[in-house]
């Protein structure tokens, strides 16, 4: 496995399917914009010459990325060249992007391999048949156009500058590029359906190639101990269980993760072998309330927009991943919004490990939603993502579009909404957080009001078993007893040594800090204190660049004691007192 430190992200970028053959491409490529689009016509794909270099995976956007440039770049080029290691002659070789934004074309020797749409989700071609003896040239395109209304962008600005809550763009590589070496017959991809009540784990699996005489042996282990194990007859598609010997439940205060091994084999020998991991977790939905492990664990949220001051959309390391979890679990906070854009899968192995619970959600601004093409552009992406991050245990919930307007297509949202329920049927789903429902599992709305009698006020009724507030009583969806939270709240404008009027938040600033924890308390414990509330969303974990209602700074920094939020947060909710 690469663990060069040398090489920008050097850890491996897909924990849940780990091998041990792969390449890391991350690193000084060669570099390009294109503002004219002319770069397959001068040959930039076939050896035409490059003036640049770029450190990979950063976008150029970024400082990081040795390039640092921040205006409109409606296309960018890439190049790199790498010999195979010993022995790769023999297998079949994938070349991996972690996303790319926003249309990626990709050429290897000259000969192009594939494109991908889509500036969010993971992709793979496999290279073997345009690979060749020594040096081998990847060239890739980018277009990314965020201005257009059929792309999706989340936060990143459609002005040249940023402004409100809209930040720095990214465009182009964003996340690691890998190869990985696999066999002629290899387990492609599999989904994990863990079953706390009977102790046992599903597995839903896909051979790929020739799968004469094969067997796939898959085995659990808890705490390097054998949990259970079953072997079957490798064929395309498999669906099998393992009965766990030893149960024990994936939970925050506890994220016990089981060890997962497959490996196929022919007549005995080793064919191929894939390293995982799951948790025993259940989610479901009882009346008003989300359960997790069935019980009703209030989910004190915390809005992250996974933005660095250095990297943009890329952490500068996966320690940097890491940390803004334990961040916000040293505020009282158990999970968050993983707002406006899908995070990298190394983010997600985090939130598993420590316990963190999290809903994915889709970068839907940017689009027109009332645009006739806006389902083409979205299904194929989301549900991507969806089968991407099936397996992580910390994500509780699906959230594909956030905010969506009055004038939207509302057809557009309930298919994406039923598709993400066809896709995942063990998780809830919220068809689009705050403003305009159609049809959801999950009712929310956002409210910004400050002053803390008139936000008591507007969920007052709902507390004593009337109607639920909506932003848009006109055009929302009736609300019908489904679970309901304020997922988006706060957003306190606090930023004291301010010295010019870039800054922006919500509602009057605070005069101090005492009075800052005053209203964080006073709106956090309506919240906390209302039996019909599941949750909430505090928005947010830190400050991103001239938008100062972080509870950090944009480098991380505490702006009050993070202990006093917790004790405002770790208060017992009502709903977990019934």
């Amino acid at each position: 496995m690469n663990r060069d430190q040398r090489i920008p992200r050097p850890e491996y970028p897909r924990p849940q399917m780990v091998r041990q053959e792969w390449m890391d491409l991350n690193g000084t490529w060669e570099f390009e914009t294109d503002p004219g689009l002319s770069g397959e016509a001068r040959g930039l794909h076939q050896g035409g010459p490059f003036t640049r270099k770029i450190t990979v995976p950063f976008c150029p956007e970024s400082n990081l990325s040795g390039v640092g440039e921040k205006d409109f770049m409606p296309c960018v080029w890439y190049r790199r060249h790498c010999v195979l290691p010993a022995g790769w002659e023999v297998k079949r070789v994938l070349l991996h992007f972690g996303a790319v934004d926003y249309e990626a074309t990709v050429w290897v020797n000259g000969e192009r391999a594939g494109t991908h749409r889509g500036g969010y989700a993971s992709f793979h071609f496999e290279i073997t048949a345009l690979l060749k003896e020594g040096e081998n040239e990847i060239a890739v395109r980018a277009v990314d156009d965020t201005r257009s209304p059929l792309q999706p962008s989340g936060k990143q600005s459609p002005q040249f500058n940023s402004y409100g809550c809209l930040y720095t763009r990214t465009t182009g590589i964003w996340q690691t590029v890998w190869l990985e070496a696999v066999p002629a017959t290899y387990l492609h991809s599999f989904r994990l359906y863990p079953d706390l009540d009977q102790g046992k784990l599903t597995v839903q699996a896909r051979v790929e190639g020739k799968t004469e005489g094969m067997v796939l042996h898959c085995r659990a282990l808890a705490d390097g101990k054998m949990a259970g194990e079953v072997g079957l007859g490798a064929h395309g598609y498999l669906f099998f269980s393992l009965e766990l010997a030893r149960v024990r439940a994936w939970e925050p205060e506890d994220p016990f993760l089981y060890d997962l091994e497959f490996v196929l084999e022919r007549e005995g020998e080793e064919v191929d072998r894939v390293a995982s991991y799951f948790g025993l977790r259940k989610i479901h939905i009882e009346g008003t309330k989300v359960l997790i492990n069935d019980r009703p664990l209030f989910q004190r949220l915390v809005l992250d927009q996974g933005f660095y001051p250095d990297g943009i959309y890329t952490a500068p390391s996966d320690e940097a991943l890491r940390q803004d979890i334990e961040l916000s679990l040293a505020m009282g906070f158990n999970g968050a919004r993983l707002h406006e854009k899908v995070f990298e899968p190394r983010f997600l192995y985090w939130a598993d490990r420590l316990g963190y619970l999290v809903w994915g959600e889709y970068p839907n601004w940017g689009l027109d939603h009332a645009h006739p093409g806006a389902l083409e552009r979205v299904l194929g992406e989301w549900l991507e993502a969806v089968e991407r991050d099936f397996n992580h245990p910390a994500i509780v919930g699906w959230c594909p579009f956030n905010e969506t307007p009055t004038s939207q297509n509302p057809e557009l949202l309930r298919l994406i909404f039923r598709a993400t329920k066809a896709a995942d049927p063990t998780r809830p789903a919220i068809d689009t957080s705050g403003y305009v429902h159609v049809e959801t599992d999950v009712y929310d709305c956002h409210s910004y009001e400050q002053d803390p009698g008139k936000f008591a006020a507007l969920f007052a009724p709902f507390k004593e078993g009337g109607e639920a507030w909506r932003n848009f009583p006109k055009a929302d969806a009736q609300y019908q007893g489904q679970p309901y939270f304020v997922s988006e709240y706060g957003g306190i404008w606090w930023n004291p040594g301010q010295q010019d009027q870039k800054a922006w938040g919500y509602g009057e600033r605070p005069r101090s800090e005492a009075e800052f924890l005053a209203r964080y308390r006073a709106l956090t414990e309506t919240l906390l204190g209302n039996p019909r509330m599941f949750g909430f969303c505090y928005t947010q974990l830190y400050d991103i660049e001239q938008e100062v209602n972080g509870l950090y700074t944009y480098d991380r920094r505490p702006k009050f004691d993070p202990e006093l939020i917790r004790r405002v947060n770790a208060q017992p909710a009502a709903t977990e007192n019934e």
